[in-house]
């Protein structure tokens, strides 16, 4: 076994209890560890004298012990221990809470360095629950300090001690992939270097070194994946080919409403590749709103009518019985049977549906996840459809288009990625985007306001549930613990339902909660027998509820701006003028510029662009969602130059060695198949 790929577990210091939870943030192996990128830095390198010092900044000092520690105990619980120093230019104190037992650690005249927060308390000048070394250590204080994305029961000095320990024992075994003339090319780091500096950085010129060499490296054997995956798809002659049908035009015509100009030309989009003899990979991807369930039927009709089946999949049994609805409402009339097969459906009925589903007597399948397993069997599975893609995992989807011998496939998506992006992050799929919303939908009308509005907020629900509205609150959203999350949700709840709103029928729903309980809730809330549904963002992929006009949502600070869009997204779908309120607690300016731009545009593209270049990649970019291999250090929208960069050399290598075989290429190839594999695709070198 290769050293990297040792198990994290019998790294020194870890253990079974430590390795479950470093893995629980994706960290298995020991290369894992050594690429586990920090998503911030602290500069602690910069030091300043007191009287430099401004109030509210973290800042580096070497100071001197003035006097003895004094402990203040203002009330119960609380203990404040102040101790007097001083620098070149200034008197202060250093000050900590409950930390009494530090009193002891120094003495009158030492020199400590330390790093901690300015405030000015009485006219003294404290720095606050300090970091500190006594002088010359200089292990925490003086240098730029990594800042790790972390989990319940794991610090960031324990994540910084393991990688030290990882880096002592193991940096040595890092393999050099990228051929030397690519390094020379373009002027990178060596991996070791990289990867030594991207964890501890001298300064901030070898940081930036590290991040280009690391990017430049993921950007480069990405890209060439995807190259790899769309020429095989290109190149296999293997697909089926519909026929062209004027029944089309008639079945469009006769449509309760008249398609937009973007929905006439995804639709043609759509025809054109399933008339080729090349297996479609389509992705459809359109705001809330834009009519791509529409899209959809109009590709299931022309599949049936060529004497296919099709299949449709969702994330959830209510939005699949949702869909199931749709279809049979627009099929009415045209000879085309539809079935919904979910994990609720009676096991007799279930056997009944797969028998006639083996015999071709049922052209369009509905359902879930239910709908991959092994005893579902098609007659001539033609067209396999999922919606909302990225609730499903990537082996999920391979399952369904294995029912099949190579159906067309479509993935539709309501998160908006702007086009650049979504030609990388879907770099295996062709991509049609439905950019405008059908006419006549009302726009909902968004507010931010502070938490001491809240009273007033609860008081508009009332006066709307009282009118025979219904109210989704969202609660807020806690990072680092799903459980944390649900008792959020659960005090909210109790609180609505007991004090706030107690002759309404107030629900919860949250991601704890079994299938069929959340699918049972979100039912009761659709037939209006919940006023109100405290909800976590469980309800971001949901179905549509026209009754409901009004969303809330707590702490609007901690989401993302195309997440809030999305939740948004879940009212407006009624006839009924509806409300988004954004309860944002931050007086932080990036926070109050991001409810801005939610309150001025509903445009879901505009919206993702703006929360790409606030956030950089973060969340937006957990590419595991949409199938590829997840981007660890890469930012695609500030590193669009080095994107280009990349594609460009990915291009002239695959144009010149299409098999990866020349020396030099060879250790590439291996990374791109270690990579994709692990997303779950296969890249074979023909």
């Amino acid at each position: 076994m290769e050293p990297l790929s040792t198990n994290i577990q019998y790294l020194k210091g870890v253990g079974p209890k430590r390795a479950y939870k470093l893995r629980k943030l994706g960290i298995n192996t020991i290369e894992d560890l050594l690429y586990y990128i920090p998503r911030d830095y602290e500069d602690r390198t910069q030091f300043k004298t007191l009287r430099e010092c401004t109030v509210g900044e973290k800042a580096s000092l070497e100071v001197e012990i003035l006097g003895e520690p004094k402990i203040i105990r203002p009330r119960k619980n609380l203990s404040i221990l102040k101790i007097p120093i001083r620098d070149i230019s200034y008197n202060g104190y250093l000050v900590w809470f409950n930390q009494e037992y530090l009193k002891d650690k120094f003495f009158i005249g030492e020199k400590l360095v330390v790093n901690g927060k300015i405030n000015r308390m009485g006219g003294e000048l404290q720095i606050v629950n300090p970091i500190y070394e006594k002088t010359g250590a200089r292990e925490k204080i003086g240098r730029i300090v990594p800042i790790y994305p972390l989990t319940e029961g794991i610090t960031n000095n324990e994540i910084i001690k393991l990688v030290q320990s990882a880096m002592e024992k193991y940096l040595n075994y890092v393999d050099e992939f990228l051929p030397q003339e690519i390094i020379n090319k373009y002027d990178l780091m060596g991996i070791k270097e990289a990867i030594y500096n991207v964890h501890f950085p001298k300064n901030k010129s070898l940081l930036e070194k590290s991040k280009r060499r690391l990017s430049f490296q993921e950007l480069l054997v990405l890209q060439m994946g995807l190259f790899l995956l769309k020429n095989k798809n290109i190149n296999s002659k293997n697909g089926i080919r519909f026929k062209k049908l004027d029944e089309i035009d008639e079945f469009i015509e006769n449509l309760p409403f008249k398609l937009t100009r973007a929905q006439r030309k995804v639709v043609k989009e759509i025809e054109e590749d399933m008339e080729k003899d090349i297996q479609m990979n389509r992705l459809v991807q359109g705001d809330v709103g834009s009519g791509k369930t529409v899209v959809a039927v109009i590709a299931i009709f022309k599949a049936v009518k060529s004497g296919y089946q099709a299949v449709m999949m969702a994330p959830t049994e209510i939005l699949a019985t949702q869909h199931f609805e749709s279809l049979k409402k627009f099929y009415k009339g045209y000879d085309i049977e539809v079935e919904l097969l979910i994990g609720s459906v009676p096991q007799k009925k279930k056997e009944e549906i797969l028998g006639r589903l083996r015999e071709g007597a049922i052209d369009v399948l509905v359902g879930t996840h239910a709908i991959i397993q092994d005893n579902v069997e098609f007659h001539n599975l033609g067209l396999a459809i999922t919606d909302e893609q990225h609730r499903f995992g990537v082996k999920q989807r391979a399952l369904l288009t294995q029912k099949g011998r190579n159906p067309d496939i479509i993935v539709m998506t309501a998160t908006p990625i702007p086009r650049t992006l979504a030609l990388i992050l879907y770099g295996d799929l062709d991509i049609s985007i439905i950019d405008e919303l059908p006419p006549g939908r009302k726009e909902i009308e968004t507010y931010a306001v502070g938490p001491q509005m809240i009273e007033r907020v609860n008081k508009f629900v009332e006066k709307q549930v009282l009118e025979g509205r219904q109210a989704y609150i969202v609660c807020p959203l806690i990072e680092e613990s799903d459980t944390l999350t649900v008792k959020a949700a659960e005090d909210l709840y109790l609180n609505f339902s007991d004090k706030v709103f107690p002759s309404f029928r107030v629900g919860l729903l949250h991601g704890k909660m079994k299938p069929r309980e959340k699918d049972l809730i979100m039912e009761e809330f659709k037939n209006h027998e919940i006023d109100i549904l405290v909800s976590t963002t469980v309800i971001e992929v949901g179905v549509n509820v026209p009754n409901a006009n009004i969303m809330v949502i707590y702490n609007a600070e901690r989401f993302g701006l195309a997440q809030l869009h999305q939740l948004r997204g879940r009212v407006g779908r009624g006839n009924y003028q509806s409300y988004c309120i954004l309860i944002n607690e931050s007086n932080n300016p990036i926070s109050r510029e991001r409810m801005r731009i939610l309150q001025s545009t509903t445009d879901g593209f505009v919206i993702s662009e703006k929360d790409l270049e606030l956030r950089g990649p973060g969340e937006f970019f957990g590419t595991r969602q949409h199938g590829l291999p997840e981007l660890k250090v890469a930012n695609l929208f500030t590193d669009m130059a080095l994107l280009k960069l990349a594609q460009k050399e990915a291009m002239e290598i695959i144009l010149k060695d299409p098999k990866l075989e020349k020396i030099g290429y060879e250790k590439i190839r291996h990374k791109i198949q270690q990579l994709f594999s692990k997303a779950g695709k296969e890249i074979v070198f023909n």
